[in-house]
């Protein structure tokens, strides 16, 4: 695979990974290469969001990152006056969905969710390059020649692609030349760091409020340790050591009887708050942090990445198939007004937890991204007025209670892997789409007899809908216009559905 790579993936973080498990698992060459010489230790983000699992559900690793994770972890807050409240269970307005699997965000550390990855990508042929750095790139006539260094020595490769996946200090936007946006607020700091804790049950998010700052302690599911956190306002210290963190911990909690083991990791965090000017220069792409930095108020920014990278691994496989190249424009028209409502949410998120001196208890629609859309997308096309509540662009919602002649099953088993996928709930006799019935089904048919695909697709018993390959709607036809949906194939240059 390495040999004839087509794309190459600068960074092993979250996004890096999915990139290259997208493309392995088309069939694309690919190589993925780190500067660092092993895994990043470190929890750091936490927060696996609902839209993001179902991400991981369609590239076969969801179980791997639940297994190792625990859903809807209460939040126990203390007041100053020693008031104590819980929040931080699964929405009730999402509960006993059929069109939604995960209602609630999961907590695991981002080192499980690489680790899941990582393995993922290894049973697809790939493999992380750690110890490799790129050094520089030029482009000419559509190819991207990059020098790669690792102990060995340096190395020139030639790619259609070159995607940095690099963190906020990326290496490749620097050498793209693509300006980052925005600004770092010394004012808004916070300490960081793992470590095993004495004294403290591991059934809740510990959270306290004092009038200098918050204090947190997050046990971290499938291991033994917990998350601290603690807000540095200016003049306060931030020294990472593991007197300054108890003596904190102490201050604000005024609790004597926890204990805090020196940590196996630590980092101050500043709020740095910024976005790429642009995602693409010639065949150099942006993905994750690389092109967006967030503030981690709300959980956003790795699921965010990783939406990234899904978002472009399908595209950059379909051109390299015959689709046209301008269907690389719509990867940075799709993602970067995403980016742009995410750092709005996680900075409005951020200002009220400093604010209140304490993170917010509840979790919302708002957080879960199981919203966002690519409404107004030219991959998005519809028939549909203002008032449908499911327009072309939106998450194409799952189903229960299907079944084909295989078994009973739901909608998203049928879309793992990545494929577009036709729903028929007529009978416009589209090459390869999967007709919808209501008695039992047979080749080729789904039956919907509880009516949760009916519903949840709004649909007429003339309604067709195409699904991406990234599980967001292209078209929808309650006209049961099948041309269109030949059409929209055509111009896109796929050759097949699922």
């Amino acid at each position: 695979m390495a040999h004839q790579a087509q794309v190459l993936i600068v960074g092993a973080g979250p996004t890096g990974l999915m990139l290259a498990c997208e493309l392995a698992g088309r069939g694309v060459p690919v190589r993925l290469v780190e500067a660092a010489p092993g895994p990043q230790p470190g929890s750091r983000g936490k927060g696996v969001q609902p839209r993001t699992l179902e991400v991981f559900d369609s590239i076969g690793v969801v179980d791997r990152v639940l297994a190792h994770g625990r859903m809807a972890m209460p939040l126990r807050s203390v007041a100053p006056d020693g008031a104590v409240t819980t929040g931080g269970g699964e929405p009730e307005e999402l509960r006993d969905r059929p069109d939604i699997p995960y209602t609630t965000s999961l907590l695991t550390p981002e080192w499980r969710i690489e680790e899941a990855l990582r393995l993922r990508l290894a049973e697809l042929g790939g493999a992380v390059e750690f110890g490799t750095a790129l050094e520089s790139f030029t482009q000419s006539g559509g190819t991207v020649t990059a020098v790669l260094a690792a102990e060995g020595g340096t190395e020139t490769v030639a790619v259609r692609w070159l995607v940095g996946c690099d963190g906020g200090h990326s290496v490749v936007r620097k050498q793209a030349g693509i300006a980052f946006e925005g600004e770092t607020r010394e004012e808004l700091r916070m300490i960081v760091a793992d470590l095993e804790v004495d004294g403290l049950d591991r059934d809740a998010w510990h959270m306290w409020r004092h009038e200098e700052g918050l204090v947190t302690l997050c046990p971290l599911p499938s291991t033994g340790v917990f998350q601290y956190q603690a807000s540095i306002a200016p003049g306060q210290d931030p020294e990472l050591s593991p007197a300054n963190l108890q003596t904190i911990l102490e201050r604000r909690s005024g609790r004597t009887d926890v204990r805090l083991r020196a940590p196996e990791w630590a980092s101050l965090w500043r709020a740095n708050i910024r976005l790429a000017d642009r995602y693409r220069e010639g065949g150099v792409f942006l993905a994750g942090d690389a092109a967006h930095i967030h503030s981690p108020a709300g959980g956003q920014g790795m699921n965010t990445g990783i939406q990234d990278a899904h978002n472009l691994g399908w595209k950059l496989a379909a051109v390299l198939q015959g689709a046209p190249p301008a269907l690389l424009d719509t990867y940075e028209a799709e993602r970067r007004p995403v980016a742009a409502d995410v750092l709005a949410l996680s900075n409005a998120r951020l200002q009220q937890t400093m604010r209140d001196k304490g993170i917010p208890t509840r979790r919302d629609a708002s957080t879960l991204q199981l919203g966002v859309n690519y409404r107004g997308s030219t991959l998005a096309r519809d028939d549909r007025d203002d008032t449908a509540s499911l327009r072309a662009g939106d998450r194409a919602p799952d189903a229960t209670g299907l079944t084909t002649v295989d078994g009973e099953l739901r909608l998203f088993d049928l879309l793992r892997g990545g494929r577009f996928t036709v729903l028929d709930f007529g009978d416009a006799a589209v090459p390869g789409a999967l007709r919808v019935v209501t008695q039992p089904a047979g080749p080729g048919e789904i039956a919907d007899t509880k009516g949760h695909l009916a519903a949840a697709y709004g649909a007429t018993d003339r309604t067709l809908v195409l699904i991406r390959p990234d599980g967001y709607i292209a078209l929808i036809s309650d006209t049961g216009d099948a041309a269109a949906v030949s059409d929209y194939l055509a111009g896109s240059g796929i050759r097949e559905v699922a």
